[in-house]
């Protein structure tokens, strides 16, 4: 491979040609993508089908719309999990998650569980192998449901997958460079993972060129365990500009739900303006911005009831914050992969909230106003010392601040982030730091934190320390959200 040089410009044609050639041998349905043919198929499809145009809707009308995860191995058999979905679910927007094998571009592996699947009659991966499938079958999903459909997946190297699925009338693709390397891979380097993001942008931001608007959603959760917002709105944050960059021109930024009602609806209140406030700043004024809340990530309880507890708690975060999209759990959280009942009744229970909750928000909260100033002021922080790092170039000031532990995801499994700061809750649940590293905080932001866990501490008469935190990523399975010592 040649080498990378990686820096935060529009990508130009030559270059984008010359890696399309490349990326589309990487298996045999890469040769029935025809941009020129895809331009014409986007265009035929209804306004209901565009992602974009309905997170555009929901804005305006005020609405939080409900995404659940879905996938499968069979095109019928997934079409069917779609369908009930929407039809029983409720389901405003739908997604075709990925399969694991698809996700590390390991397309052969794919294939034999496709072939599993039709031996076994039921679906031995645990998504849809979009790329194997081809764009011809990826347009059957499109067209056999209502709803726009989006790509959720996981890979770090998305290039093909992203060819066949925009090619296949796919109108909202998720994921970026950091948040789909960082908690996800141990070995892959961020240089080579922006890149690889660089071009995915790119095709987006050309179909944008030809009149069609296909939705980004960077991946908002990141490893999903008590991840302070300031962390993964700088992350979000960042993929934004590079997607921007590249000319993309509908991005949702999202954020995992951590539990703390204040905390959740002031991070997502200063998600959008922090997000709009550095687009602005280097000229994408018109990037038109969403939000989404993923319901809590962590470990959910067994019992059903309490886990319709768990979802419950997160649609109305969602709506009182004023998310514009939820992605929803199912009551089998923490037994695998759910039945489409069980999907579809986490969609219900959520859609019931999010009715009742319509028109209601925490935004104007004074608690929620000092909270969200918090987190502006730490976000700030970390991505100003980005664009430093990087000399006003934040492609390369994103990978000197992983470097630096400028950025530092709490429990990411990959060899380039440093892994120095940690999390736990507060006496009221919202999660703060213990350990800084390297975070370029003010003393000010670091003995805000240190004050309110010490708080927690003089309560449990314990000390502030790594116990707090791993009690505290399996409270919610335990029925609490605090990990308090028994």
């Amino acid at each position: 491979m040649a080498q990378i040089i990686l820096r935060n410009e529009k990508m130009s044609d030559e270059l984008f040609h010359s890696l399309e050639k490349e990326v589309l041998k990487g298996w045999k349905t890469g040769e029935d993508v025809d941009f020129e043919e895809a331009v014409a198929y986007q265009k035929s499809l209804p306004k209901s089908k565009s992602f974009s145009a309905k997170l555009v809707e929901a804005d305006e009308a005020g609405k939080t719309l409900t995404q659940p995860r879905a996938g499968v191995a069979l095109p019928q058999a997934h079409i069917e999990l779609l369908q009930y979905l929407e039809d029983h679910g409720f389901a405003d927007v739908l997604p075709s998650t990925i399969d694991s094998y698809t996700r590390h571009n390991r397309y052969e592996d794919a294939q034999v569980g496709i072939d599993e699947s039709v031996r076994m009659g039921r679906s031995m991966l645990n998504g849809f192998p979009a790329v194997n499938h081809g764009v011809k079958i990826c347009r059957q999903v499109v067209e056999s449901v209502k709803s726009p459909v989006q790509v959720r997946h996981g890979t770090p190297d998305g290039r093909l997958l992203a060819l066949i699925t925009c090619a296949g009338g796919f109108t909202s693709y998720e994921g970026g460079g950091i948040s789909y390397n960082i908690p996800y891979s141990k070995d892959i380097s961020l240089e080579k993972t922006i890149y690889d993001w660089q071009f995915v942008d790119r095709l987006i931001g050309k179909y944008e060129e030809r009149g069609i608007t296909i939705n980004r959603e960077p991946f908002g959760p990141l490893t999903g365990t008590l991840v302070p917002p300031c962390i993964s709105h700088s992350v979000a944050i960042i993929e934004s500009l590079l997607a921007a960059t590249q000319g993309c021109k509908s991005i949702t930024v999202g954020y995992g739900q951590l539990g703390n009602i204040v905390q959740d609806v002031a991070a997502l209140k200063s998600l959008r303006s922090l997000t709009r406030f550095y687009l602005d700043k280097f000229g994408f004024e018109d990037v038109h911005v969403t939000t989404v809340l993923h319901q809590w990530m962590g470990g959910f309880p067994q019992d059903e009831s309490m886990a319709f507890g768990v979802i419950s708690w997160g649609a109305a975060a969602a709506v009182l914050a004023g998310a514009t999209k939820v992605i929803v759990k199912t009551p089998h959280e923490a037994m695998g992969v759910p039945t489409k009942e069980a999907n579809a009744a986490g969609l219900k229970a959520t859609k019931q909230v999010v009715n009742m909750l319509q028109g209601q928000n925490l935004l104007e909260l004074h608690d929620v106003y000092l909270e969200s100033g918090l987190i502006e002021m730490e976000t700030k922080a970390i991505v100003d010392k980005t664009l430093e790092l990087g000399y006003g170039d934040i492609a390369i000031g994103a990978v000197r601040a992983f470097e630096a532990g400028v950025i530092d995801i709490p429990f990411a499994p990959s060899r380039y982030n440093a892994d120095l700061a940690f999390p736990a809750r507060d006496n009221d649940g919202a999660v703060r730091f213990f350990e800084f590293g390297n975070l370029p905080f003010s003393r000010h932001i670091k003995d805000f934190h240190r004050k309110k866990l010490a708080v927690r501490g003089k309560m449990e008469g314990r000390e502030v320390n790594f116990q707090m935190s791993i009690d505290d990523i399996y409270a919610i399975s335990e029925g609490r959200l605090v990990g308090r010592p028994r």
